[in-house]
This record gives structure tokens, sequence and C-alpha cells, in this order.
């Protein structure tokens, strides 16, 4: 299994210094996954990435919420298709990266909606989804759609909602992503929708209730590391904190990340490194007893 961070842990932008900070000091806490922000992905400069991710020995995910300019859930065909080709630069860049993973809320904008998702808002996302799915499979990359809770979208807000969305994809090349700050909004626990999803999820996210240090806040960890090894889960494992200090401006505003809570990124990753790997070195031990 393989242990990532979030490139906003580390830096507020993707310029060239922000993109050097934010891979060496993946590599420093001893990390195996950074995972990218696409927020500007026409001048992200991914050779200068790839040649420092290849130098570090660190491989790339990448992650987008899309805006209401690319929604794909929207009823004008000009946003969809804004949406559809912001979702192919990304799969573009992620195969020059030499990663495998393109997640995130891909399927709508990241926001608050003031109605529920439509029928042929969903049928829309889902047709362009099976498109872009097979771009991404002819590239070694695989989609994971990730559920968040009803503050950043309508279309599906829990492990649940997320299978049915997968169900109207039906392409094999199209995961389940699920995040425990947006489970311990939305779900009644944290074991059993990871036992729902079962060989359906392929990409994890780790936050704290207040994204601030794990074990801090109020997610129920314990409960999900023991669903994740009782699900035989292998796939990525990635750490997300946002603080006010660090996070780009759009991201905060997107996110409400009105709060510094930590003054230390590397400190801070660190010990979300150690957090993760003595979570899953206890539930495996759970097999000798």
């Amino acid at each position: 299994m393989q242990i990532g961070a979030h490139a906003q842990v580390f830096t507020g932008s993707l310029d060239e210094s922000g993109i050097t900070r934010a891979i060496t000091a993946t590599r420093r806490a001893g990390f195996d996954i950074l995972e990218i922000p696409m927020m500007d992905p026409k001048r992200f400069d991914r050779a200068l990435a790839a040649r420092l991710l290849a130098e570090h020995d660190i491989e790339a995910t990448a992650s987008l919420g899309l805006t209401a300019a690319t929604d794909l859930t929207s009823p004008d065909p000009a946003v969809r298709v804004a949406g559809e080709e912001m979702l192919e630069t990304c799969i573009d860049i992620v195969h020059a990266l030499g990663g495998r993973w393109l997640t995130g809320v891909i399927y709508s904008a990241m926001r608050k909606y003031m109605e529920p998702a439509t029928e042929e808002g969903v049928a829309h996302a889902a047709d362009a989804l099976r498109r872009l799915a097979d771009r991404a499979a002819g590239k070694g990359i695989r989609l994971g759609l990730e559920i968040v809770n009803r503050y950043e979208s309508n279309v599906a807000n829990t492990a649940r909602g997320g299978l049915a969305l997968l169900d109207r994809v039906d392409h094999e090349n199209v995961s389940l992503h699920l995040d425990t700050y947006h489970m311990n909004i939305e779900e009644s626990d944290m074991a059993q929708p990871v036992l729902d999803a079962g060989d359906a999820l392929g990409y994890v996210h780790i936050g704290e209730s207040h994204r601030g240090y794990l074990g801090s806040g109020t997610v129920d960890f314990d409960g999900f590391f023991r669903g994740l090894a009782r699900a035989g889960y292998d796939g990525p494992v990635v750490f997300e904190s946002f603080s006010s200090a660090i996070v780009s401006a759009e991201l905060s505003n997107t996110l409400g990340v009105w709060r510094n809570l930590w003054d230390d990124s590397d400190d801070l990753a660190a010990h979300a490194n150690a957090f993760i790997r003595g979570q899953l070195r206890a539930v495996d031990t759970i097999r000798l007893h």
C-alpha cells in the first residue's frame, strides 16, 4: 500500500518553487505519493514536475474539483464541453508525470448547490465520464470519483450514493474515492461504508474533522482502518490537510478554510505519515490475535 500527501500540505502555489517544495517535502516526510491539485492545468509545468518526481522517487497522482464553468452536470452544453476538455488535459498531465490516478470531484462542480441534482444532469456526467475513462485507460490511468459532503456537491454524498453513480457510469476504469473528512459528516459510521464499497474502492483520503493534525479531532480512524483491513484494501492512502497559512486563496474560499490550524507543514506531514502507517500496522496485527 502506498501512502501519500496532498501538495497543499506544503505549498499554496504550483509554480517552480511550489512544485520543488512539495516534492522535496513529500520525500523528506517519508511519503510514497504526492497528490497534485490541478488548479491551473494549462500553466502547470509538467516537464519540471516529472523530472523532480523521478529524481526523488515519488509517484504522482492528481486531483481537482470542477467549477460552475466546467460542471459536467450543467444543462449548458458549452459548460459540459469545457469540463470534459479540462479533464482530458488533466489526464494528459498525469500521463506525462507517470502517474496512475486522476481523482476528485470530477463529475460536478465542487460547490454548494441550492437544488438537488437532476436526472438529466447526472446522465450528462455519466456519459462524459465514460468517454474520459476510455481516454484514461488508454494511458494507464484510473479515474476516481471522490464522494464529498452536501456542501460540496449534490450528486453523491455517501459511499452508497457513490456506488449508484458508479453504476450509472458503468466503466471498469472508474473507482470510488472515499475521504474520512467527508465521511465524518455524512456517514453513520466509518467502517460500513468501506465494506459497502468493497472492490469498487480505489482511492482514499485521510483527513481529520477540522482538517488539522490527525488524531486531534472527532474522526473514528480506528473504525475506518479496521474497515480497510476487512475489505482487503490496497490502494493509495493520501493525507489531506488545509490551513489558511498555506492553501491557495481559490481553494480556501471554495472549502471554507478560514483558520490556521498548523504552522509547521513538515511536522504536520511527518506526524501524518507516522499516524497512517501506525494505524495500518495496528490493524494488520489483528490477524495474529
